[in-house]
């Protein structure tokens, strides 16, 4: 095996996308938690609270979603969600 044959199967077993991860957590998400904010300030100021409360709901559900998506911590709430089932 050459030196340049080595030096690139040394990068590909040293591929992550935490560099991704860390970009899209710390860019993409308060950009979308930002747009939302937007939209319900502007829909709550046309005087449609009703709108804004349904809209609300189901941003909260959406970020206890992202919030378990971003923290790793999946598995232990599946664990808590189907103790409460089970007993």
């Amino acid at each position: 095996m050459t030196a340049p044959e080595s030096l690139s199967l040394w990068y590909a077993q040293n591929l992550t996308t935490n560099g991704l991860q860390g970009w899209i957590q710390s860019n993409i998400v308060p950009l979308i938690l930002l747009g939302i904010a937007i939209i319900l300030l502007w829909i709550g100021g046309r005087g449609d609270n009703a709108g804004v409360a349904r809209r609300s709901v189901g941003l909260l559900v959406g970020l206890v979603a992202l919030g378990v998506a971003v923290s790793g911590t999946g598995p232990e709430v599946g664990a808590f969600l189907a103790s409460l089932i089970t007993g």
